[in-house]
């Protein structure tokens, strides 16, 4: 079970991470999902780490009021998928139906989930395309690719040549997605980031530092979404 302290008026929730190699308490607001977590040492007391919360509560609700605001899915909500903008709503049938301009969600499961599900269907399919197109200009197969939602990577690649991306890349302008799938296959290649492994991403995507920007700059937007609580 996850230690956590409350702090304050409106309460702030803090997540507590005991840490065995941590010599000191360290606080920080994650720019995915907003979570405030406090690393503190294995044997750091709950009053000292309150004590700590209390004081760097001002600095605590700065950076809190400055997080992108979640994101609930909802009927009425316009969401865009790898380019293409839908407006969600829910229907009688079982199963998700695509229409001009709208998404149509079954109404017997939650919206989220229902949304997740089909996001990532959608997301296998343009990726192992694109991965398939990369791999072979390379010359380089891969092994397999697995789709997660990762906090802290849009990406990897192993030395067995697995692939794994985060499927909220979908939300993404396409471009974006295109870089990251050309990212992780020159992976293949060159397991590093030289100048050889660059010249690799050029060679598969030569621009690729606009989408590359692009994520560094807006990617927490992504984790915006909340489809849990829906």
């Amino acid at each position: 079970m996850v230690e956590s302290l409350t702090i304050g008026t409106p309460p702030i929730t803090v997540e507590l991470r005991r840490n065995a190699r941590a010599k000191r308490m360290t606080l920080r607001v994650s720019g995915a999902d907003g979570v405030v977590r406090l690393s503190l040492p294995m044997r750091g007391s709950l009053r000292a780490a309150k004590r700590f919360l209390l004081e760097q509560e001002g600095w605590l609700r700065a950076h809190i009021s400055t997080a992108p605001a979640r994101v609930e899915i909802r009927a009425g909500l316009t969401i865009s998928l790898h380019g293409e903008s839908f407006v969600l709503q829910t229907h009688s049938k079982s199963r998700v139906t695509l229409a001009p301009d709208t998404l149509f969600l079954p109404e017997t499961r939650p919206m989220g989930q229902a949304l997740e599900r089909f996001i990532k269907t959608r997301a296998r399919g343009v990726i192992t395309k694109l991965a398939e197109a990369d791999s072979a200009t390379l010359g380089k197969p891969f092994a397999k690719i697995s789709l997660r939602d990762p906090r802290a990577r849009w990406g990897s690649c192993n030395s067995d040549g697995n692939l794994m991306f985060s499927w909220r890349l979908m939300l993404a302008p396409p471009e974006v997605l295109r870089y990251v799938v050309a990212h992780e296959v020159a992976h293949l290649r060159e397991m590093n980031h030289s100048k050889a492994f660059w010249a690799e991403v050029a060679s598969l995507m030569p621009n690729y530092t606009p989408p590359r920007q692009w994520l560094q700059q807006n990617g927490t937007q992504l984790h915006r979404f909340d489809f849990k609580t829906s």
